[in-house]
């Protein structure tokens, strides 16, 4: 089978794109892996599918599979790329659009600078939504590799813990994210945040990500990052999130309110796969 595909990246966090409305695509996990792999597919940390939406609301269904080829609920530098791809492609004239994911609807708009930002709805604390063993405080405590850590769980329609470290590039992303990713308080896992705080409205990010190991950037990683730091007192709306892959602009109003998340979405090619 030949399968045509765009490669994107938003702020570095890569993908690859296919539509799901133009032709009908039925991959497995062995094929997405393949896909994602660097060395012997085309590369990318997601592979998104843009689908037809089954929800009355929405117009178009969005799928993310990691690069270990599990479904996940959400992904936010996604988002704003599948809201280039669909615009870019004409599958759609509207510069915002109502797209179903696994995690719920999100709502991503095209702005005039060629940034887009996605409304990526209100935050969820309560620990069984997340989901997550604990007590629903603003920071709970987690045992890792026998120390105590500080956290803050929240889910963006995924899963995130949240620390803040002194400098992200001395933080032990690569030897504690898969053990907080895969911590038995998480039963469907979690990503794994490193936020260092350099004032009220900047700071530096790296995520550890479920199913795909650290990326270059994370929206949602950057949205829950964001969100916990303001609950916890230390940052103020909006907030700059400097990832390795570029920076992201996260605004959110408080409890109830949605997280609006601004940034970059870049094609860098258009290419076709044999499977």
């Amino acid at each position: 089978m030949i399968l045509k595909f765009t490669k994107m990246h938003g702020a570095g966090n890569d993908f690859v794109v296919i539509d799901g409305v133009r032709q009908k695509i039925e991959l497995t996990p062995e094929q997405f892996r393949f896909l994602a792999d660097r060395h012997f597919g085309v590369g990318c940390d997601q592979i998104l599918l843009v689908e037809k939406p089954e929800h009355p609301e929405a117009d178009f269904r969005y799928r993310i599979f990691n690069a270990d080829g599990g479904e996940v609920e959400q992904c936010g530098n996604g988002a704003r790329c599948f809201v280039r791809f669909v615009h870019d492609h004409k599958l759609t004239p509207k510069r915002e659009i109502v797209v179903e994911t696994y995690g719920g609807l999100i709502r991503p708009s095209l702005e005039a600078d060629g940034r887009v930002t996605v409304n990526m709805g209100a935050p969820v604390f309560d620990p069984a939504r997340i989901p997550f063993d604990g007590q629903g405080a603003v920071t709970e405590p987690l045992e890792v590799a026998g120390e105590t850590l500080e956290i803050s769980a929240v889910s963006m329609g995924n899963p995130h813990a949240v620390q803040v470290v002194a400098n992200i590039e001395h933080a032990p992303v690569a030897t504690h994210g898969p053990m907080i990713e895969h911590h038995p308080r998480f039963p469907k896992r979690v990503n794994a945040g490193f936020m260092q705080i350099k004032d009220r409205g900047h700071i530096r990010l790296r995520v550890f990500e479920r199913g795909s190991g650290e990326t270059l950037s994370c929206g949602t990683g950057a949205c829950a990052a964001v969100v916990a730091g303001i609950r916890r007192g230390l940052l103020d709306s909006p907030v700059n999130v400097a990832t390795h892959g570029g920076t992201l602009t996260i605004a959110w109003a408080g409890e109830g309110e949605p997280v609006l998340m601004t940034g970059p979405a870049i094609t860098v090619f258009e290419g076709e796969i044999h499977l």
